[in-house]
């Protein structure tokens, strides 16, 4: 079956879609904690526990906010943010610009791509210097409709998450989008709170999303674990956004609800499992499974039968194994005569009926 256009996209060399690998990104945020050193190392790190690529976001804090004090300003969403403003929050969260190339040429070492979530226009044009093969558009960034013609503008695939975002919303994002150049998107699942609770999780809007918007869907994961993401494979999620940290008790902005590098290799051998158990729909026997065919049953003489004598209820019975003729037979044998002598525990054959 030929598949639609815009149920799949292509970053770099790999398609992602329904029949591909799920696509399964690092975000590695504001975990590098202020150190370059500690950004290479977590690229280098979320490389080589197995990512399909590594995002990273571009902004600075002027570009986001204000440096104000006011109460509109203060952080009060979360605990471990708690008490800051939103200027110290991003001053203290965000990637330096100057380190952005160093860090897709560690990734491209590995040969894995790299990307990033731009926050305005300016982010997007020093991301269209280093060429990055796709672009992210975050939640909150939704709304922002010249940041979204601007990204567009770029032609490049897009993935958007549609946390705090509604329906009619999304809507609009996607259609600024085609309107202005973007032909390839898609929409990832994503509940904006730092964790999210299962509960909060609502997973069956994946595949909603899929159906209102014929795109590619997949999930951007704030929550607590791999579970969540797991889950989304058997809904459809073809890609799945994780951040991404060397280890949580090391601290940072979105360290509570990342992965450390043994999870999310975890995460990837579960996907690729799961990614196997789904399989296709199928109802023959299995290769494998055939070998347990035995322990079906099927007809067996249960008592010594002489040639002449009739097949009955006594001397013939469905049993394991599955050596005999099928089960559905008993009406047609019984008061059929043996063409020859035949011993108990002899699996029942046409060949032994007159």
């Amino acid at each position: 079956m030929k598949r639609k256009n815009n149920l799949t996209i292509k970053i770099g060399k790999q398609k992602i879609g329904a029949g591909f690998p799920v696509f399964i990104v690092a975000e590695i945020s504001g975990n590098h904690n202020g150190s370059f050193k500690r950004a290479k190392d977590l690229v280098k790190a979320a490389c080589e526990s197995g990512a399909d690529a590594i995002k990273l976001q571009t902004y600075t804090p002027d570009t986001l906010t204000i440096d104000s004090t006011k109460k509109y300003f203060q952080v009060k969403t979360n605990p471990a943010w708690k008490g800051k403003t939103l200027y110290e929050l991003y001053k203290e969260a965000y990637t330096p610009w100057n380190w952005q190339p160093e860090l897709k040429k560690i990734a491209e070492s590995y040969r894995i791509p790299l990307f990033s979530t731009p926050f305005d226009k300016s982010a997007v044009d020093f991301l269209e210097k280093l060429k990055i093969p796709v672009y992210k558009i975050a939640s909150f960034e939704t709304g922002d409709i010249e940041l979204l013609k601007k990204v567009a503008s770029t032609k490049k695939p897009v993935i958007i998450s549609r946390g705090i975002t509604s329906f009619k919303e999304l809507a609009l994002a996607i259609s600024t989008l085609k309107e202005n150049g973007s032909s390839s998107i898609a929409i990832l699942h994503c509940i904006s709170s730092y964790p999210a609770r299962p509960e909060e999780m609502n997973l069956s809007t994946i595949p909603a999303i899929r159906k209102r918007f014929n795109v590619v869907t997949g999930i951007s994961d704030h929550s607590l674990g791999i579970s969540a993401a797991i889950a989304s494979v058997v809904l459809g999620a073809s890609i799945i956004e994780k951040h991404f940290t060397l280890k949580r008790s090391d601290g940072g902005p979105d360290a509570a609800f990342s992965l450390e590098p043994h999870e999310f290799k975890n995460l990837i051998k579960s996907v690729r499992e799961t990614e196997k158990a789904i399989g296709t729909p199928q109802f023959t026997i299995g290769k494998e499974e055939s070998k347990n065919i035995i322990f079906r049953r099927s007809l067996f003489i249960t008592k010594n039968i002489k040639i002449g004598q009739e097949f009955t209820r006594e001397n013939v019975r469905c049993i394991r194994p599955g050596y005999g003729l099928s089960c559905k037979y008993l009406p047609k044998v019984l008061n059929k005569k043996a063409a020859k002598n035949i011993e108990k525990g002899t699996p029942l054959s046409w060949k032994l009926i007159s």
